[in-house]
């Protein structure tokens, strides 16, 4: 087997040819403990240096509660507890809006706020931090075209751990996404929607730059209801009653992908992570600890598409990409915000997801949800 190795940023340790994916089943009578035990099985305390702060990346893919889309409660509950419990100092909860979703908002209905303040940690939006230049050692792919005049990344970043607080769902640019997925939010500002065409490109360069930067990277991703079909928001969701956690960025990713039914070499960004040495996208070489996955297979539909996403990839892709930055990248851009957002939180959520949510409430985990 090749040894794949990168240069750590300070503090961190050069990545093995073989990483562990911890996959632990869980009921919600036992979740939090069930979070720590992936993330004991999957050596957290080895990735993520304690002499550093951590970053906990919350992912909030809607403003509204739907399951499968956004970050659990007990999901960022069962972190904080086995971080706090383990030492680390200075856990910092952090979110991003974008030009659709309004994560402060989402951080309520998604019950990520009482966690937050139950532990007493601090709680940034980082539109509201600063941010500032960096020039990446590592050459990019397409994020230095992209934004010619210089990228930028929020000043608290640099000499941070991260935590990435993914679920597992399917999706309509990437086929599915999770935690290389998650750094799209964090790293890059409202302008990131200027890479969709490229996304697969966009997400090796930030995980590229992560690894510059921080001095450990982790995920715990929540595969408790799973999202399928035209992802990250008009999804059908399933009880999975999963847990994942890895050191390796691509790999947990590789077995999300594997146990949701979708060839992980087949999704351009992991297969790309995994040439560069970026991480590990073959399952065949990841050891997956806590439960044994070979006969797993979901059978998700990835290849879903709603209205939106159909008027989407026409112009990343389609007939009308020659007008893309006229129509995305100009004054009048505001019209696909408003477009996205009638769709979806107008006659989407109304017409289909408000139903199949309060179905979800009626579950053992929906029951857990609303003592959040």
């Amino acid at each position: 087997m090749t040894q794949i190795t990168s240069e750590p940023a300070s503090g961190g340790t050069a990545f093995q040819a073989r990483p562990k994916v911890a996959v632990v089943s869980t009921r919600p009578e036992t979740v939090l403990d069930d979070v720590a035990e992936a993330m004991r099985l999957a050596g957290y305390r080895d990735a993520l240096p304690t002499t550093a702060s951590t970053l906990l990346k919350i992912n909030v893919s809607w403003q509204l509660w739907y399951p499968a889309v956004s970050t659990t409660p007990w999901q960022l509950d069962g972190v904080i507890r086995e971080l706090k419990d383990a030492g680390y100092p200075d856990l910092i909860a952090c979110h991003n809006g974008t030009v659709v979703v309004d994560a402060r908002e989402g951080e309520v209905k998604n019950k990520h706020l009482p966690v937050v303040e139950k532990h007493g940690i601090p709680n940034i939006h980082l539109e509201d931090e600063e941010w500032i230049r960096y020039e990446p050692k590592t050459p990019l792919r397409v994020l230095g075209e992209i934004f010619a005049e210089g990228l930028t990344i929020p000043a608290m970043f640099p000499g941070k751990n991260i935590l990435h607080l993914p679920t597992m769902k399917t999706h309509v640019f990437t086929t599915m996404t999770g935690a290389m997925k998650n750094a799209f939010g964090g790293l890059l500002n409202h302008k990131r929607h200027w890479t969709h065409s490229v996304i697969h490109e966009t997400l090796v360069d930030l995980l590229a730059i992560q690894k510059e930067i921080h001095p450990g990277v982790f995920a715990v991703t929540d595969g408790t209801f799973v999202g399928d079909g035209p992802g990250p928001r008009a999804m059908q969701w399933h009880t999975k009653n999963v847990m994942l956690a890895s050191a390796d960025q691509v790999a947990i990713d590789a077995i999300s992908a594997k146990m949701m039914g979708i060839d992980p070499l087949s999704v351009k960004f992991i297969r790309m992570a995994h040439e560069a040495g970026l991480g590990v996208g073959d399952p065949r070489e990841i050891e997956v600890v806590g439960g044994d996955i070979s006969g797993v297979d979901w059978k998700l539909r990835a290849s879903e598409e709603t209205f939106a996403s159909r008027g989407q990839k026409l112009i990343y892709w389609g007939p009308l990409k020659p007008l893309e930055k006229f129509l995305l990248r100009t004054v009048i851009a505001p019209w696909s915000y408003m477009a996205s957002n009638l769709y979806f939180n107008g006659f989407w959520y109304n017409a289909i997801g408000r139903r199949r949510a309060r179905e979800a409430l009626e579950t053992d985990w929906g029951q857990l949800f609303q003592m959040y």
